[in-house]
């Protein structure tokens, strides 16, 4: 049995890895450390949070919700005594170029592609979306590749916001919402998420302990039907939220660039076959099936 796919959550199957590649492509990652960025984290957190420029620690742990502040606070301010906003930005879209560039080798239509995209973007509204707001104030590429990058990112972000105010008015905190994902699968991925995103087993438990009581999970830790159905209508908020960039390009469009985005995302997704199962629960780019 399949289950057909909105619209808004397959495009972000197909336009997220292309933001990805920042992060997780050798290219991405390699071009933070010669900009003098060593270490994952490092080149994660100044490469998101370069567009809102040199800001201290509690905008960020504001604008990207999952994380621990201690973790955030261990990046943020140093980073910016290692590079400049602009460098990292710099930094960002150089990776960016060499990760996509093998990804478009020998097709046709990347300036279709990247105009489609851009297009998309520029219908992305960014009132309360601070992340996507900070990204669409940048100065557009003059190449596809550059284009085609910052598009997804815009679109990435403005997707992400959205998700994340869906999770505020659902009134979970950063714990909370990680907590309550790993219960919703079945328990697994704790140990992937809860390093990642820096919380200690005290505030871990904390967190469960508070959804507990709010009845979205038993005493063992498990989802509740309440925890599954909240979660649906938070996912459908979510697409609801990331609608205006489809409309805006109109259904035509968006087929015709999901139809060039395939073939991309899917040898990113080769390159990146270690990103799967990832935490942000990106499916596989399906046309129109989960």
């Amino acid at each position: 049995m399949t289950t057909e796919l909105s619209t808004e959550r397959r495009m972000w199957a197909l336009f997220e890895p292309l933001h990805a590649v920042t992060y997780f492509a050798p290219q991405g990652r390699a071009a933070f450390e010669e900009a003098g960025l060593h270490g994952f984290w490092r080149g994660y957190f100044a490469g998101r949070a370069a567009p809102l420029g040199p800001v201290s620690a509690a905008p960020v742990v504001a604008a990207f919700y999952g994380f621990a502040p201690r973790m955030v606070e261990r990046a943020l301010p140093d980073l910016w005594t290692r590079l400049s906003p602009e460098g990292a930005l710099a930094a960002r879209l150089d990776g960016a170029r060499r990760a996509l560039a093998p990804a478009v080798e020998g097709l046709d239509d990347v300036e279709e592609m990247a105009e489609l995209l851009r297009a998309a973007a520029l219908g992305a509204e960014t009132y309360g979306r601070v992340l996507a707001a900070a990204n669409a104030a940048q100065p557009w590429p003059d190449d596809a590749l550059g284009t085609i990058w910052l598009a997804a990112t815009v679109l990435r972000e403005h997707r992400g916001d959205g998700h994340l105010a869906a999770l505020l008015v659902e009134g979970l905190d950063g714990a909370e919402a990680m907590v309550w994902r790993v219960a919703l699968n079945d328990g697994r991925g704790r140990k992937m998420a809860q390093p990642s995103r820096g919380w200690t087993d005290e505030e871990w438990d904390a967190a469960r302990t508070r959804l507990h009581q709010r009845g979205y999970l038993d005493s063992e830790g498990t989802a509740s039907e309440k925890a599954r159905s909240a979660y649906r209508i938070l996912e459908e908020t979510t697409d609801q939220l990331a609608a205006r960039p489809w409309q805006t390009l109109g259904p035509k469009r968006t087929e015709r660039l999901a139809e060039l985005l395939t073939p991309v995302t899917d040898r990113i997704n080769a390159e990146l076959a270690a990103f799967y199962p990832n935490w942000i629960k990106l499916p596989r780019p399906a046309r129109g099936a989960a």
